[in-house]
Formats: C-alpha cells, structure tokens, sequence
C-alpha cells in the first residue's frame, strides 16, 4: 500500500547528510516538525519547521531530557489510519499524523570509549530517540522509520524512486532495519552496565554487516560483523576475506604475547614459523627457516617496524597479508609491487575482546579469551634436573606457542626459534610424532630443544619419545593422576621437567 508523505518528525543528533534529506523531503512538499538544535538547523537552511513545543504546547523539560514524550507526538506516529477509534482520538485532539520520523540517536558508543565522566555517559543514553524509533517501527504499516544516518541512502532512493510516497515492503524493511539500530544501542548500554565482566548474560547485536566474497569455501555466504578500522590500517591489496579474519586474529593473538622482537608465519590459523631476536632480519630468517614451504601463501606478522632491508628479504616469498606496527617508506614500496597483496598497520598492539562466541546446536557457547601468559615465576620444576637459563627462555617460548596452536598441540623450540609443531591431532602421541618429523624435515637439529604441551601427558610415552629425538626440557600443565609416571621417566633420563597448573585447550 502507497502512502503519501505530508509530515516527517526530524529529531537527529549528527547533522551530517541531513541537508540532502531535507531539500528532497521539501521537493514533495512534506511539512517539518523538529526539536531544538534540528529545528534550528532545518530553519537556518530556509526551511520552514514546526517545534515540537508549538505541537503539544508543552516546553521542553529536565534540560531537555525529555522534548518529544508527548501523547500528540506518539499519537501522531502509532494511531492507525484504517481504525475508526484512532482516528476519532486523532481528530478530538488535534494530533497532527506524523507519515515519516528520521532519528540519528545520541553517540552512546563513541562517548562510551571516550575519556568521557560516568554522568556525561550516562546523559548519551537517548530516551526520546529510541522511543520514536520503536513507536515508527510498530506502526511501519503506516509510518516510515528511518533510524540511522547510515540509512539516508536509501530514503533518497525511496523518495526518489516514489515521488514521496512509501511502500509497505519498504517501510517494512525501514522497520526491520530500525529494530536492529535500538537493539544495538540498548546492547552497548547494557554492556556498559556489565562493565565487561558478566557471562551470565548474552548480548550481541552488530549492524551493517560487510558482505565477503564468500565463507569458508566459495559455496559459502559470509560476513564480518564490526570494526576491523579500529584495529587495522589497510595500506594496500585487494578484498579482504572470510579466511583472511580468521588468520589475521590468529596472528594478532599470537604476537600480543611477546614483547621483544618477534616476527611469526600463520598458515591455516597455527604457526608454521616463529622467531624472536635482537632485530627483526634474523626473527625473519629464522622464523622462515621453521617451515618454508608451510610458509608459502601465508600470513606474517612482527610487533616491529618493517625496513627496506626486511623488506627485500620477505618480498622473495609468496605470501598474502602482513602485518606490522608500521613501514618505513621504502619498505612500502617494496611490498606493494604485488598488487593483491594485503598490508596491515596494526593500531592495537592486542585485540582488546575479553570474551570470545562459538555458535553451535541452536544456541552459543561464551568464555572468557584465554589471556594467560606464564613467567618463570609460575614455573614448578618437578624433575631432579632444573632446567638452564637459556632452556627455561625456550620453555616459555614454546609456552606460549603451544598455547595459540589447535589441540592436541606440541610445540618444539630450540633458542627462541619453533622448530616443530604438532597441532590438531587426536591423541597427544601423533602430535609429538607430527612435530618431530617436521623438524626433520626441515633439517633442524632437536638436540637440545624443549617440548611444550597444551595438556598434561596421562602416560609416559611422550617423554619417552621425546628423550630419545634428543629434547632436554619439558614444559605442561601437570595435574594427571599418571604425572609421577612420566616425571620418574624423566629423574631416570636427566631430562627437566616444569609444570604451569595452567591447561591451553584450543579447539
């Protein structure tokens, strides 16, 4: 069903694009009806506009607290047009009908994450905005709702296309549209409330999704749903994809765990390269050295800035993102003669989520992230051997590494460089053979390297084998019933053995 537009209520914090919104609103004749500083805005470009006040010859109150709560303003949005009754309460007082309402609420957010006081945030929570959203979207069978700046596109198309008319499939979809802005904003003040530390309720709601090239597989629709801007420069390349985020985070999560100078490879969201050194050629050279061939189409990652000397050298490889602090100009132009390749300035030095979402079986299963970072202080050395100075920097090294690689996870490393890893694996024996073997591969010496685990071992056997590839030390959680079984295996081998009391799961 058409509708011709006579009034529009306008009531919009940013001013931004409403310029556009008006000239056409008043190319169709359609009447204003504004509050304070819109009014005054909608006035000082020659338009004529009715106040609020003059509509329910009522002032505004509490300091402008409350404007647009009147029974003639919300009379004028929800009476319905093919009622009989409404339209009798309509006429006995004089309530004007409001076709159209635009709304652009306070910046909750933005003030939220500013250096704002607790009462300054507390005054952006809008009450007669989201109010006249939900009023204009329950009644979307007679009236428009436009909910968000972020919208004015397609009003213009609308009131273009229509010669200022509406249709109920658009003024449906407005309404769907303007659910999804309140629902967000009342979202971002809940989670205010919860001051980021409550799991016992869920509330996640993104708008403006960005539409990917695909999902996981190309038979896949996908989207991302926030503000990669926050964290991320683009510099250069094409499109960034579905599986691009996944391994982008895994980087990002991975070198927000090392202060010095580190770089890592990520292929498939593990590590297939690391290193950490007093500059960042060697950390390259030797991170690359873990696993060139892994290392082919992947992602790389430093927490420091990239020079033209780094840069000739990681140009000689195949890769599709990288990621750094920042570039110096010559190191840009080296890296940007591959047109598609994608190149990130991190912002963030970490990704600032406290809580992470899987959805699964109808429903969605929440945690706190895994932040956990052992120091030598958390260290329980269980075998009559101690470790050295330089296999106890490995252990923590390796640590961390098993930490951000996919369970059952083993990580080997020999100073400070990973030399082999085992990820993914259905039992904690294959993972270790998968990690020994690919160091072998790679003709990396395992004399002298440590073992991390992301588990306690239940059996022996682990040690057992790792004794005999030539490893000296061995970092895990402890906490199995069976753990005095592979300790005595170590006390009778000289290995080292330290436990954490601290499990790395990831699945």
């Amino acid at each position: 069903m058409s509708i011709k537009i006579n009034n529009a209520l306008i009531s919009v914090y940013d001013k931004e694009g409403l310029d556009e919104i008006l000239s056409m609103l008043n190319r169709f004749n359609i009447s204003f009806i504004s509050t304070g500083g819109t009014k005054d805005y909608i006035q000082k470009l020659g338009y004529e506009c009715k106040s609020v006040e003059e509509v329910t010859t009522y002032p505004a109150i509490l300091g402008g607290r409350v404007k647009t709560l009147h029974p003639k303003i919300f009379g004028g949005i929800l009476y319905r047009r093919e009622n009989n009754a409404d339209k009798k309460t309509i006429k006995s007082y004089d309530i004007p009908s409001i076709d159209l309402v635009i709304v652009d609420l306070y910046p909750f957010e933005k003030t939220m994450v500013s250096e704002a006081t607790h009462e300054e945030i507390i005054e952006k929570i809008d009450i007669g905005g989201i109010s006249l959203i939900r009023a204009g979207a329950k009644n979307y069978k007679d009236v428009l709702i436009v909910a968000s700046k972020d919208q004015y596109g397609a009003l213009l198309n609308q009131l273009k296309e229509k010669h200022g008319s509406s249709e109920l499939n658009d003024r449906k979809w407005f309404a769907k549209e303007a659910f999804g802005v309140s629902s967000a904003y009342d979202s971002a003040i809940f989670s205010y409330f919860a001051d980021n530390d409550d799991l016992s309720s869920f509330r996640v709601v993104a708008n403006n999704g960005k539409k990917l090239r695909y999902g996981e597989n190309p038979h896949q629709e996908g989207y991302f749903y926030g503000n990669f801007a926050e964290m991320f420069t683009q510099l250069h390349g094409k499109e960034i994809s579905y599986n691009n985020l996944l391994d982008i985070e895994a980087a990002v999560d991975l070198i927000s765990d090392f202060s010095e100078t580190s770089l890592a490879i990520i292929k498939h969201n593990n590590a297939c390269g690391m290193a950490s050194r007093n500059n960042l050629i060697d950390a390259w050279n030797d991170a690359l050295a873990g696993d060139p061939i892994s290392a082919f189409g992947g992602v790389i990652i430093t927490n420091r800035n990239i020079d033209k000397e780094v840069a000739e050298e990681i140009n000689k490889l195949f890769f599709e993102i990288i990621i750094a602090p920042s570039y110096d100009k010559e190191a840009l132009e080296i890296l940007k003669q591959k047109k598609n390749r994608i190149i990130l300035e991190q912002k963030q030095t970490n990704n600032n989520q406290t809580f992470q979402y899987r959805s699964l079986l109808n429903g969605v299963l929440a945690e706190q992230k895994n932040m956990s970072v052992q120091t030598s202080n958390d260290l329980s050395v269980v075998t009559n051997n101690k470790p050295t100075e330089s296999e106890t920097a490995d252990l923590l090294f390796a640590n961390k590494m098993v930490k951000h690689l996919k369970s059952n996870a083993i990580a080997l490393v020999k100073n400070k460089q990973l030399i082999g890893i085992g990820t993914g694996q259905t039992s904690r024996v294959d993972a270790l053979n998968q990690a020994i073997e690919k160091a072998k591969q790679m003709n990396l010496p395992l004399e002298g390297a440590v073992m991390a685990s992301d588990a306690f071992f239940p059996f022996p056997d682990c040690v057992d084998i790792a004794h005999k590839a030539g490893i000296t030390a061995v970092i895990q959680p402890g906490g199995s019933i069976k753990d005095n079984d592979s300790i005595e295996y170590c006390n009778q081998n000289n290995l080292a053995m330290v436990t954490t009391g601290i499990r790395h799961f990831k699945h």
